[in-house]
């Protein structure tokens, strides 16, 4: 078998997002709640903000409802762009947005994933950007600041970390690197001003690499846009081809991925992907041979190795399948003793999947939707909270700390499968409350398939 180094990899799918790049779509109902974009792969690029009236059906997942576009205040758009362009993950609050006097209702924003250099810098370091020879730098978007707990905090005391609000962005790094083929920008309150004092603070850039000015190839009119030397092509790529290739592409590099935890309540089970997300094969709670976890363990404790608990496999696919990193405990599945007196171990057999991943905060709606001629089939959906770090903006402290309420549910599969687009309300009346107190979200992986005769 063909082996793809992970800078290929990556290559091949900067490629893939070249030629046909997904419009990915965001609504979120209410003006004091989280309107959340993010990009997988590549870095944000807003394509349209508009607002609607509110509308009943923003709460009980009816077909796409018609947007106002009277209703859009001016500068929406650009104000989305200049917080959110060039950023993996951007987080707002619709209010955020709104200009005085604006109508009341929900937000519509629509953006693509574009490919693009993201590099992150703690305070007091440098910075290098840099692109190969005969290629020049172009800053995408340049923020100073902070906006999360988990960016540059090692040895921090939680008193210079605890402030999220205070990123901003900058012109300094464009301003500096533009049409160079490599430049250090030093990352300090000197250069780019103090947002927050008394608070550790983070670069975050993306830039794209072009070749060198010529006749034929000018300067991009904005910064804000993508140079014209690595504009989309115009084929583009269906969803389900896009897939097929990056399925091609990953395995290649990846086989099957074994994880095994010896049976102890403390010890965590954990599965993880890089690219794509979790699809269990199989998942073994006992025992198959007397090597594994056999240290210091006396031989009658080893000697059963045709011992399995049944359903295993079942709780840890209803678990994990469709998430890019998952973490259990063995009690999740010690139900019942397979074997008493034999010491066991939990052993999960996964590959790493290709799919849509969607995320919608609490009281936005998650789109799902496909190529013509496709349907759409879950892979997986959970609703709840499991970190710190999502749908976190302007929440208070309390909202957040529960991160062990994350369910998984299949409301999803059965309002979204075999059906070619699909929106679900991310919200308690659709999915019950996992965790009174705590502001949640939805995730959602899906891939786009042709229906079977």
């Amino acid at each position: 078998m063909v082996h793809f180094s992970p800078a290929h990899l990556l290559a091949g799918t900067c490629v893939l997002l070249s030629a046909g790049v997904l419009t990915q779509k965001v609504t979120t109902c209410y003006c004091g709640t989280v309107h959340r974009l993010s990009c997988d792969t590549g870095v944000i690029s807003v394509q349209t903000a508009l607002w609607g009236h509110e509308d009943e059906r923003c709460f009980h997942g009816q077909p796409p409802y018609p947007v106002n576009q009277d209703c859009s205040p001016m500068g929406t758009v650009e104000n989305l762009k200049t917080r959110c362009d060039g950023k993996k993950v951007c987080e707002l609050t619709p209010a955020d947005i709104r200009y005085p006097g604006s109508c009341t209702g929900y937000l519509h924003t629509t953006y693509t994933c574009i490919p693009a250099n993201y590099l992150v810098t703690c305070e007091h370091s440098l910075a290098y950007l840099q692109c190969d020879k005969g290629q020049v730098i172009h800053v995408y978007s340049a923020d100073y600041g902070r906006r999360d707990r988990t960016t540059c905090i090692y040895n921090r005391p939680y008193s210079q970390i605890q402030k999220t609000d205070c990123s901003s962005p900058s012109s300094k790094v464009a301003e500096s690197c533009n049409g160079k083929n490599s430049c250090i920008i030093k990352v300090s309150n000197s250069v780019f001003g103090d947002p927050c004092k008394g608070t550790y603070k983070y670069l975050e850039a993306s830039y794209m690499c072009q070749d060198a000015l010529t006749p034929s190839n000018p300067p991009s009119e904005s910064p804000s846009e993508p140079p014209k030397s690595i504009t989309m092509h115009n084929s583009r790529l269906t969803g389900r081809l896009l897939l097929a290739v990056t399925l091609f592409l990953m395995e290649t590099v990846v086989s099957t991925k074994t994880v095994t935890t010896c049976d102890n309540s403390y010890n965590v089970h954990r599965l993880s992907c890089d690219f794509g997300v979790i699809g269990v094969q199989s998942a073994l709670y006992g025992r198959a041979d007397s090597e594994t976890c056999s240290e210091g363990r006396p031989a009658n404790q080893i000697s059963d190795t045709s011992c399995s608990q049944q359903g295993t496999t079942d709780v840890i696919r209803t678990r994990c399948d469709g998430k890019s990193v998952c973490e259990l405990n063995v009690k999740v599945v010690r139900t019942s003793d397979p074997c008493a007196g034999t010491y066991k171990y939990l052993q999960t057999n996964y590959t790493c999947l290709p799919a849509i991943q969607v995320t919608a905060c609490e009281f936005s709606v998650a789109h799902l939707y496909c190529d013509v001629g496709q349907v759409i089939l879950v892979y997986g959906a959970d609703y709840g909270r499991r970190d710190q770090t999502t749908c976190i903006y302007k929440r208070p402290e309390s909202q957040i700390t529960n991160v062990d309420c994350s369910n998984p549910t299949k409301k999803v599969a059965e309002s979204c499968n075999g059906k070619n687009s699909c929106i679900i309300n991310a919200n308690n009346a659709f999915f019950g409350d996992p965790c009174q107190g705590t502001y949640k979200y939805l995730e959602v992986a899906y891939v786009c398939e042709y229906p079977t005769v």
